[in-house]
């Protein structure tokens, strides 16, 4: 990001690199990151990502038919590591609920040149999923806990669900051999921030790194309000006046968390302020939704059906010509751009993007 916390501009906008090679957008940024949702189902009920008010028993998920196979995903995965994504993580939804989930995995770890494959879960099913998801070619992988209160968890994630269980998840995490393992806490004011302290005092010094991220204004169902929002620098005051930090150099261009590490030497969390430190400056991420559409944008509206472009027999040569076409273009910005207005904008929600 640059130093004035503006999106870099290092030239006047780009029509994509020369074919065959990484692509770029308007603003030069790279293309290395792709998230990949493989289900928009859950067995949480977060009140930040899918509240039952909206996503109960009576709403439609996608049908079968409408989610890409995983040799669709495997398909697109091999286009977009043609055009430069070096990264490929999993999301949902809840990724583990997809059936034959290390199948998927093991045909994208074949592939050449992707150089990291990670995977984003609650953790509901980590404690027996672990080891087959590690067998497969699993690389990494980030759990979803937003407090170590199991009360405050509970209702957090609304579906009753014990935090014993999820820690159980990130021990079999561990003993299959993932490392490092990310913990992700996303904070909302009134309502977990008075256990940021518990979570960082738990895992600091076990080689686990707790990475705290803003209430963010994803979709248009969780009630977002700036108000219910804690400051990176207020939640990084809160623990360092327990266990002093001092800021870390970050490890690649994108890096979405800004570092700190313990002074001790027990450690390091990340802060993820989408909300008060906008990165768009630096973002190389696109996102492609369970069914088969790219968006460009966490804050995106509108998605390009990739999906359509498989089914309609469309080649790899044409696909990709697409993608670096829709790349080319891009200037997504929103954290930069949010003000008073941005809220009630049409967006997608977080549960269909994979975050």
């Amino acid at each position: 990001m640059s130093t004035d916390g503006k999106t870099r501009r290092t030239g006047l906008p780009s029509n994509g690199a020369k074919p065959g090679g990484p692509a770029t957008d308007a603003f030069q940024r790279p293309l290395r990151d792709l998230r990949i949702s493989v289900t928009d189902r859950c067995n949480f009920r977060c009140t930040y990502c899918m509240p039952k008010e909206v996503f109960g028993r009576d709403y439609e998920f996608l049908a079968r038919d409408e989610i890409l196979s995983f040799e669709e995903i495997a398909r697109l995965a091999r286009i977009f590591v043609a055009l430069g994504v070096e990264k490929v993580r999993l999301t949902g939804g809840e990724p583990t609920v997809r059936r034959d989930l290390p199948k998927l995995i093991e045909m994208l770890a074949g592939i050449e040149g992707l150089k990291d494959l990670t995977l984003t879960t609650n953790g509901s099913r980590l404690k027996q999923m672990a080891r087959p998801l590690r067998d497969a070619g699993l690389k990494r992988v980030t759990v979803s806990l937003d407090s170590l209160d199991d009360a405050v968890f509970r209702r957090m994630n609304d579906a009753d669900f014990p935090v014993s269980r999820v820690l159980q998840g990130i021990e079999a995490a561990r003993a299959a051999g993932f490392a490092p393992i990310k913990i992700n806490t996303v904070v909302k004011r009134g309502v977990n921030d008075h256990t940021i302290a518990g979570v960082a005092r738990h895992f600091r010094g076990t080689g686990y790194i707790v990475r705290f991220i803003e209430f963010m204004d994803v979709g248009n169902s969780n009630g977002w309000r700036l108000d219910d929002v804690v400051p990176a620098a207020e939640i990084v005051a809160m623990i360092s006046r327990e266990f002093p930090l001092e800021p870390a150099a970050p490890q690649y261009r994108g890096e979405v968390a800004r570092r700190w590490r313990y002074k001790d030497g027990a450690g390091e969390i990340g802060v993820i302020a989408s909300v008060s430190q906008p990165f768009c400056g630096d973002c190389t991420r696109a996102r492609l939704s369970a069914d088969g559409r790219l968006y460009t944008c966490l804050f995106g509206v509108v998605g390009h059906d990739l999906r359509k472009l498989l089914r309609d027999g469309r080649t790899d040569a044409q696909i990709e010509a697409f993608l670096r076409r829709v790349w080319s273009v891009r200037k997504d910005r929103y954290s930069e751009l949010r003000s008073s207005r941005t809220p009630g904008l049409p967006r997608v929600e977080m549960s269909y993007i994979g975050g």
